[in-house]
C-alpha cells in the first residue's frame, strides 16, 4: 500500500500557474500505469482540493477506482467524537449536547484538540493532589482559546472557520458572532 497524502501538492492541475512542467506527477503517472496487472498494490490517495486534481490521474480509467469522500462530522458523530475524545476522565456537569451545538461544522480534528486543550485547562487548575476532573467551564474556555489564539492556517486545517470565535473576538473570516455562553 502506497499512501500519498495530500496528492493535490503533486498532482495538481497542469493548467495552473507553474505546473506545466511537473516531474513528480509525471513520476506518479508512470508509477500507476507501470505495475503490472496482478502487482498487490494499492495506491490511496488524499487531498481535500479534488477539484485542483490533474485530469489525467481523475480521468483516466483503472488510476483512480474508487473515491471515497470523508465529510465533517454531524451531530450525532460529533457526540460520539466528543464522548470517546472524553473517555477516561472524570466529567463534572458536563453538557456534551451544548458542545455539539456550538461545534456545528467542524471537524474531527477540531474537537479532539478541543478535548485535549480541556484536560490541560484541568490540570493547570487542579491541585497535584488532586483527582483531575474536566468541567463544562474548561471545555467553554479550551473553543475560546482555540478560536482566538489560533492562527487562520491552524483553523483551517481544524474545521474552524465554519464556526465563529467567542464574544467579542475578531475572526479571520470575519462573520457574524452567535457565540454565547447563556
Amino acid at each position: 500500500m502506497l499512501v500519498l497524502e495530500d496528492v493535490d501538492l503533486v498532482a495538481m492541475e497542469r493548467t495552473m500557474p507553474g505546473m506545466e512542467s511537473n516531474p513528480l506527477l509525471f513520476q506518479l503517472l508512470n508509477e500507476m500505469d507501470g505495475l503490472d496487472d496482478d502487482a498487490d498494490v494499492i495506491f490511496v490517495l488524499t487531498t481535500n482540493r479534488v477539484e485542483l486534481l490533474e485530469p489525467a490521474l481523475t480521468a483516466r480509467p483503472g488510476r483512480i477506482d474508487q473515491a471515497v469522500e470523508i465529510r465533517l462530522p454531524d451531530p450525532a458523530c460529533r457526540h460520539r467524537l466528543i464522548e470517546r475524545y472524553l473517555q477516561g476522565m472524570e466529567l463534572d456537569s458536563v453538557d456534551v449536547d451544548a458542545l455539539v451545538t456550538r461545534t456545528d461544522g467542524v471537524s474531527a480534528a477540531f474537537l479532539k484538540e478541543l478535548c485535549r486543550r480541556a484536560a490541560l485547562l484541568s490540570a493547570e487548575s487542579t491541585e497535584p493532589s488532586r483527582p483531575l476532573v474536566i468541567r463544562q467551564q474548561h471545555l467553554l474556555d479550551a473553543i475560546d482559546d482555540l478560536l482566538a489564539h489560533s492562527s487562520p492556517v491552524l483553523l483551517a486545517s481544524l474545521g474552524a472557520l465554519a464556526i465563529d470565535p467567542p464574544h467579542g473576538q475578531a475572526h479571520p473570516t470575519q462573520v457574524h458572532d452567535p457565540w454565547t455562553r447563556d
